[in-house]
């Protein structure tokens, strides 16, 4: 009974610790105390603030007091997230800010600035260490070319030499290549292509295959690529019609520039049954007779801006003279469209006004304007190369005067007439030079004026 009365009455501690949680605790709910509460908003409100600038402000080293305040570390300077990834520093806040693996660890690098890569020496303890590769020389190996690939590989540089005429740098090109058994293809490739080309770009291949005769082909290379020409003439002359007479010329000339051996047409005698090959080895026999003891330079012609200035004004001085002398317009102009000079067109006007003012007679006058009229209207002379050639005259009159005292009253009739013709314009006959009218000085004269033949 003593025990039962004593657990039934509360001792003063318990009876404080029941009335505490009384206080704390009405209708079953329980109410924190002010200070309780303000604790934990002080923290709440740290760790959300924490929490938000961590993203940015990593490096800063925001961290809480005891009492839940944050406390803020250094102030640093908030980067973008773009920015942030390409940056190559620490991103734990700790280290002392370097790059890392000193500047080395990049995209593409290959280790870290001034480094110097020697050759690296072989390791005989290497497990995979073979002797023989101490003694071993590289070297780089081209395929030869097949006949699909030459074709397509040399032709480029056969037509680029058309336009330059550089035979080093053919020759360069194809000691690069290699060609093993396709070389006698060489000169057939670049004969076919001529045919049907100018007659300047055949003068061209003949020297070509001069120049490459000992450098990249053989002599028997030469007359293999010949004896297939000969062979496969009936496919050629369906493309070109004289293709018999044009490779009967490259013969010949090959045979005058010693890259083929004189006996070549004498071993093919009655051995051809094809007439276009009998046609071509006739032709190449006939021009060697004609020809015998000189070289022939001039085989296809003068043509092409290859020549020499002074063979070029000789050949167009041939030319007036065999017109003045024929009178066919059609057959000169022709000449002139062989020479292949348009550029060199002034020099035709010129030399034609020059053999007008030193001829006798009315003929060569009329002749000449015929000629120039009919160039014009042909569109073979241009604008730009009939006035250089008139402006020519006009500034050379003067000592052409010297040897033909009534220069400068034939060049005005000779411009008057172009400009009624339609050769010239205004403008160029207006420039036409002309001599003052003199007086005689002597007394009595009257102011009489010079006679023209005076």
């Amino acid at each position: 009974e003593a025990e039962a009365l004593r657990d039934s009455f509360l001792s003063g501690d318990d009876e404080k610790v029941v009335s505490t949680k009384i206080d704390n605790e009405i209708n079953g709910n329980w109410i924190a105390s002010t200070s309780t509460l303000h604790e934990a908003r002080v923290k709440a409100k740290a760790k959300r603030r924490l929490r938000k600038n961590s993203s940015r402000d990593s490096g800063r080293g925001d961290s809480l007091s005891d009492n839940g305040e944050s406390v803020r570390g250094p102030q640093a300077t908030p980067t973008s997230p773009k920015s942030k990834l390409l940056d190559r520093k620490s991103r734990s806040g700790k280290g002392r800010g370097l790059p890392k693996k000193g500047g080395a660890g990049g995209k593409g690098v290959w280790g870290p600035p001034g480094e110097v890569y020697d050759l690296e020496e072989v390791d005989v303890k290497d497990p995979n260490y073979d002797d023989d590769q101490e003694s071993c020389v590289y070297e780089t190996v081209v395929l030869p070319l097949d006949e699909g690939d030459f074709e397509k590989t040399v032709t480029p540089i056969v037509q680029e030499y058309f336009e330059h005429g550089d035979t080093n740098e053919v020759a360069e090109l194809l000691s690069e290549l290699n060609l093993g058994d396709m070389k006698s293809g060489v000169p057939m490739l670049a004969v076919a292509l001529a045919l049907e080309a100018k007659a300047s770009h055949r003068e061209l291949t003949s020297r070509l295959l001069t120049d490459l005769c000992g450098r990249v082909l053989s002599p028997d290379d030469v007359e293999k690529s010949f004896d297939k020409l000969l062979r496969d003439l009936p496919d050629l002359v369906l493309d070109t019609p004289g293709a018999p007479q044009l490779v009967g010329q490259f013969i010949a000339r090959a045979v005058r520039d010693q890259i083929l051996s004189r006996n070549y047409i004498e071993s093919y005698k009655g051995k051809v049954d094809c007439e276009h090959a009998r046609a071509a080895l006739d032709r190449a026999a006939v021009l060697l007779k004609m020809r015998a003891g000189m070289r022939m330079d001039s085989v296809w012609g003068a043509g092409g801006g290859q020549r020499p200035v002074k063979q070029l004004i000789r050949e167009v001085n041939l030319l007036l003279k065999e017109y003045l002398l024929s009178g066919e317009v059609v057959e000169a102009e022709r000449c002139l469209k062989e020479l292949e000079v348009p550029h060199f067109h002034h020099e035709f006007v010129y030399e034609a006004i020059v053999m007008v003012l030193e001829s006798k007679g009315e003929t060569a006058f009329k002749m000449v304007l015929q000629l120039l009229k009919f160039l014009w209207e042909s569109s073979v002379i241009t604008v730009d190369q009939m006035r250089r050639g008139f402006q020519r005259v006009y500034s050379e009159i003067p000592e052409i005067n010297i040897d033909v005292p009534r220069a400068y009253s034939l060049l005005e009739q000779f411009v008057e007439q172009s400009f009624s013709a339609g050769v010239i314009d205004k403008k160029l006959r207006d420039l036409c030079p002309c001599r003052g009218r003199k007086r005689f000085v002597s007394e009595g004269d009257g102011g009489r004026l010079k006679l023209e033949s005076y």
